[in-house]
């Protein structure tokens, strides 16, 4: 599955290379207005005529790709590092299918531990019973609940958690890297 979401990484870094230099900051209202210039970023790369890319751009999905990927200072991620810094090393590798696919795996590597960040918290797998073991005869009964400390324990965590502040995430911002210009990629 990381391996997947990896070479789509690569795809939308391919596709999108170069469109921060696209991007034009509006300040005309209080809250400032990101706007990606479509015909610069297809005018540069060469691709006007190219149907699927205008579809691409004019659609929903990449204006909120704008909106959200759009602000000069925010918590970057891998995606960006990609289009700033791995374009170079994605064109490079076309022609040799196993540097792509290494890079492939260390993405999806990379991935991986961005989604579990401390591996050994990690939940261990159930080990599956021996065969036989369900006629044994010593396995005790499931105990009976007690409906009332289950209560006090819910309880007592409501309490807990409406005393508590609300749990924040304590990403960094940052300025995003422009990466190179489009013009590059012709």
């Amino acid at each position: 599955d990381k391996e997947v979401r990896a070479i789509f990484l690569r795809l939308f870094a391919q596709l999108f290379q170069g469109y921060r230099s696209c991007l034009q900051l509006i300040r005309i209202h209080a809250e400032p207005v990101i706007h990606f210039h479509k015909a610069a970023f297809l005018g540069q790369r060469g691709l006007i005529e190219n149907d699927f890319l205008t579809k691409v751009l004019n659609g929903m999905a990449f204006a909120g790709f704008v909106s959200e990927r759009g602000p000069p200072f925010r918590t970057c991620d891998l995606f960006d590092e990609l289009v700033a810094f791995e374009v170079e090393r994605i064109k490079a590798e076309e022609g040799n299918p196993p540097k792509m696919i290494k890079h492939v795996r260390e993405l999806a590597e990379q991935l991986f531990k961005n989604e579990n960040p401390n591996p050994h918290i990690a939940f261990q797998k159930v080990p599956r019973p021996t065969e036989g073991s369900h006629l044994r005869v010593h396995i005790l009964p499931f105990p009976r609940i007690n409906e009332g400390r289950v209560q006090e324990l819910l309880q007592e965590g409501l309490a807990r958690s409406q005393g508590a502040p609300p749990a924040t995430r304590g990403d960094k911002k940052c300025v995003v890297p422009a990466g190179p210009p489009v013009g590059m990629f012709i």
